[in-house]
Parts: C-alpha cells; structure tokens; sequence
C-alpha cells in the first residue's frame, strides 16, 4: 500500500523576513555608496578646489596689473606738454616805437584827438583787428543793411529768393554738379564799389583769395577793399597813392598784401593791409628798365614775374627786391599765364608766337605759333590745367589742349571763338575752369562768357537792352565763382551773382 506525501507551501510570515533580509542588503550598499561618493566630492574639493582658487587669484593680480597700466597711461596724456622757451631774445621788440597817426594812411584808424600817437604793437594790433574782420567776420554794418537796388521787376523778384550766400561772410566750401550750357542763371548786384566810386578810368578789379573781399584800383590815383554781400559792398579802406595812377593792382599769394604799379615809371608800391603800411619801391636790384607796369603774381608766393620791353620777363623776389632771373623771346611780350603747379610760364608775343618756360631754370621748352594770329593781345590757362586761351587783335580766341601745345610743335586748337568783333585785351577761366570770360576794352558791351566743356558762347550776356558792362579792361571771378566783376571805363565794377554755384 502506498502512501502518498502532501506538498506544503511557504507561509506568508517566511515571505516577509525574505523581504525584510534583501531591504537591510540593499540599504547598507547604498550606503556603502553614498559614502564613497561623499568622499570622492570631498577629494575633488580638496584637489581641484586649490586650483581653481590659485587661477583666481593670478586673474585678479593680472587685472590689477591692465588697471594700473591703463591709469598711468591716462594720467601721462593728461599731462601738459613742456614749455618751450625761446632760442634767444631781442631786446628791440620790447621798445614801445610811437606812430605818427595824422598821416593820411593811418588816419582812418584813429578813434579820436587822443590818439594822435600810437605804439606801433597797438597800431598792429588795430590794423589785424580790422582786416579780420574783413577776412570773415561779421561786422555790424555787413548785418541787414539796405536791399539790393534793381533795374525792373524781374530782378526786384528775384531779390526777394533765398540765397544763403548773401546773408554770410568769410570763405565757404562747396561743390557744384556741372555747369549747363546755353543760359548762365545769373542776377546783377550793386556795384561792387558803389560804396566809392573811382572818379577816373578803373583799371583792375579783384576778388581776395581768402576772404569775402574785393578790391578796385584805378587811374584815380587810389585803391580800395570793400566787403562782397551783394546788397552794401561797404567799403572797408581806401589808400591813395600820391600822383601815381594805377595801371594794374594784385593781391599777393596769400592776400596780405596788394602791389600797384603805374604807367610812366618803374616805381611800384606794396600795400601791407595788415600793418597798414605802403612801401614804395623806387628800385630794384638788378633790373635795366624803364618802367614797369605789367606783372604776375607767382604760384609759389614769393616772387612777382615783371614783364620788360623788348620781350624780356623778369623773375623778382619780394623779400629782397631785386631780379634773380631773366627769360628773353623774340618780339614784345603780349601777356604770360601760369601753369597749374606754377612749374612753367605761356608767354605769347605780339608777333603771334606763343613760348613755354621753365620757372626754375628759364630755359624754353617748346614753342609754336598760335593759329591764324598776326598780332597777339592776351593769354589765360585754365586751373584745372587742361587749356589755354590766346585772344588775338582781330577779337579771335583761339582754345587749345594745354598737352597738345607741350607736346606739339604746331598744335590745332580745339575752337576758334569769335565772338568779339575788336581786340580781345581780357581772358580769364573761372576757378572750376567751367567758363571762360573775354573781354575787349575797345567797345561797349565787348564782353562774353563761354561754355568751357560745349565751346559755345552764354545767350544771356551781357543783357543787351541794359548798356552796364561798357567797356572792360579787367575781369576776374571770386575763388568759387558764386560772383563775377569787371573793371569798366565808367569807374564802376558791375558785380554779378552767378546762382549755379552756392560758393563765394
């Protein structure tokens, strides 16, 4: 007989200490763990932490270090630079020189009875206050001031337009985008020396290369500097030159100082409108003439380039007053022009031959005859040094290429302008070399503006319903051509506004 075995189960309360075993395992691995981990973090700290801190603190010197470079570098340029003195000292400049102030030259300067003497540093120091304030100042009497007289309506009108140029003083700066041809936009002023007008024949007129100023002389014996606003013109002085008609006057390189020469000696005057001082030259070092009356101012300031008889030019220093070198061409010379960069000198003769100089050495470079000319009357290069103008008896301008005349032994002129029907005396390009104005002194209205870049002649001038420019034996253009002048026979100088260009 068999018996069988009965299977038994585990009980619940065996499960549970089962359980209870594994939990305690697990919790002490786990802390067995944490442990460890714990003392990892603790040896990172101990290890890296020391590091980290020693980077730190090499950062804060090194940024201490930039600061205190940067502070001294800052304290170094805040430092004022050292006083130079003086290489020696001259006694005489400290002596108080009186001045005669009745003379008639420094009379307008005296502000009373009191002031019949004056030391010559305060005689300076009056004579440099007025010509600042004529070299862009604002002067009283330049502020409002009595409206621009006109002819007709039409320019009453155009009186009433805004032009900032007339409302301010001084040199301005400011490009034009190109001329058009066909009609030159213009508007006709006062006088430019309305405030004194010459009582004889006005021979030259010139704007001053700096400032808003222009001068006039003539054969009255007399030259004068007036302020350019189109309105007043008011006049800022007058000098009179004692039995001595002015044949041509010329500001200097710098417009310091004005030269006049006359018509029947060499005996020329240097006007220093600083110091208020005219110096006449009666002689001069050097120089075997008879007289001397046609002149250019040099490029390079310093020297004046005097044209003598029989087709001598001579180069005379201003300093010393005496010629220093002498060009010799065939036949009289007609008139001389300039290079741009003041290197060479176009001389043409009345014989219709045109010769190129060197400046430095005086030696002739080329030479040509200017095309169908018998007998020349005047010359004019352009500044931006692309042309050259020869005007000729017969009123004929021709214009050439200024490299094809350096380069070429018979060059052909661009254009043949012939517009003037007598003797073309007057050529002159306005500074942008945008217009080209010639002028005959032989007749009334013999004045034309021509389109540089087209070769054709202005429509628009002059008018001729209003006989005003009458007969011109002088032209010349402000530095940025917001105004145009002529010297005419009448003893006036007809001022125009050329409204193309916003620029004195």
């Amino acid at each position: 007989m068999t018996t069988r075995r009965k299977r038994t189960t585990p009980s619940a309360d065996v499960y549970a200490e089962e359980e209870a075993a594994a939990r305690r395992t697990n919790v002490n691995s786990l802390a067995v763990l944490g442990a460890h981990e714990r003392a990892v973090r603790h040896l990172e700290e101990l290890v890296l932490g020391a590091v980290h801190a020693q980077d730190e603190e090499e950062e804060r010197k090194s940024r201490d270090d930039d600061d205190d470079e940067e502070e001294e570098e800052t304290l170094d340029r805040l430092q004022p630079p050292p006083i130079k003195r003086a290489a020696w000292i001259d006694e005489d400049d400290e002596l108080d020189e009186e001045v005669d102030m009745k003379h008639r030259f420094r009379s307008d300067l005296m502000r009373g009875d009191a002031e019949s003497t004056m030391t010559k540093q305060k005689l300076q120091q009056r004579m440099r206050e007025q010509f600042q304030k004529s070299m862009g100042g604002a002067p009283s009497w330049a502020i409002g001031g009595r409206k621009l007289t006109t002819d007709d309506e039409e320019e009453e009108e155009e009186e009433d337009k805004d032009d900032d140029l007339l409302r301010r003083t001084g040199t301005l700066v400011a490009s034009s985008d190109v001329l058009p041809s066909g009609v030159l936009k213009m508007k006709k002023c006062l006088h430019a020396n309305a405030a004194r007008p010459s009582e004889d024949r006005l021979t030259s007129v010139q704007f001053h290369p700096t400032a808003q100023v222009v001068m006039t002389a003539g054969l009255d014996c007399s030259l004068s500097l007036f302020q350019v606003d189109g309105k007043t013109n008011a006049k800022i002085q007058s000098v009179h030159l004692d039995r001595f008609p002015v044949h041509k006057a010329c500001f200097s390189r710098h417009g310091d100082t004005v030269i006049a020469t006359s018509l029947k000696n060499k005996m020329f005057y240097v006007y220093d409108m600083m110091e208020g001082r005219v110096t006449p030259v009666h002689t001069v070092r050097g120089l075997n003439e008879a007289r001397v009356k046609e002149f250019s101012v040099c490029p390079d300031g310093g020297a004046l380039l005097l044209t003598g008889s029989r087709g001598y030019l001579h180069t005379l220093t201003l300093k010393t007053k005496e010629v220093v070198s002498s060009m010799k061409m065939n036949g009289d010379v007609s008139g001389v022009a300039f290079s741009r960069d003041g290197s060479k000198v176009f001389a043409n003769s009345e014989e219709g031959e045109v010769y190129v100089w060197d400046v430095r050495s005086s030696r002739c470079l080329s030479k040509f005859a200017d095309d169908g000319c018998v007998r020349a009357t005047s010359i004019a290069t352009s500044p931006n040094g692309q042309y050259l103008a020869c005007g000729s008896q017969a009123g004929v301008v021709n214009v050439y290429l200024q490299e094809a005349c350096l380069n070429s032994a018979s060059p052909r002129p661009l254009k043949a302008m012939m517009n003037l029907l007598t003797s073309a005396t007057s050529l002159t390009f306005n500074p942008t070399s945008e217009i080209l104005a010639m002028a005959s002194r032989a007749e009334d209205e013999g004045v034309r503006l021509v389109h540089v870049a087209s070769l054709s002649v202005f429509s628009n001038f002059p008018v001729s319903k209003r006989k005003s420019v009458h007969r011109a034996s002088c032209l010349h253009f402000s530095p940025h051509s917001g105004f145009f002048s002529l010297a005419n026979n009448k003893g006036h100088a007809p001022l125009f506004r050329l409204l193309h260009y916003t620029s004195f």
